[in-house]
């Protein structure tokens, strides 16, 4: 029912600054909790940040925390990542996934739908 697509990656230095966009199709994009992971080559796919359905609460791990920012715009069908003072070890591809009246959590088994995910590189 719902398809979503990730936005915005690219190259940025160190210290600067990207938005991410997870684009949703679909009808019912309000009812779904939405969270960013990502996944380093050779490593497990990670929470990043997430957003409960209804908008009221927000999860980030620790090591994005006060840097990351998560939003969404039901409006516009859309979550998006805001992400500042990038360092080099957020170098990853950062993917999102949807849950059904979801709460948005580190949990992976929790989201039913992911996107394809979009490449985010940051330089020294």
């Amino acid at each position: 029912q719902v398809q979503l697509v990730e936005s915005g990656g690219g190259l940025v230095q160190a210290g600067g600054s990207l938005r991410l966009s997870c684009a949703a199709s679909g009808r019912a994009f309000s009812s779904y909790a939405v969270g960013w992971f990502r996944q380093v080559p050779g490593k497990e796919r990670e929470f990043v940040a997430g957003i409960n359905w209804i908008g009221t609460s927000t999860y980030y791990a620790d090591s994005v925390k006060d840097r990351f920012t998560i939003s969404r715009d039901n409006a516009k069908n859309t979550v998006y990542l805001q992400m500042s003072s990038l360092k080099p070890e957020d170098t990853a591809v950062y993917y999102c996934a949807a849950a059904y009246l979801g709460r948005g959590t580190s949990r992976r088994n929790e989201y039913a739908l992911w996107g394809q995910g979009t490449q985010v590189t940051v330089s020294s």
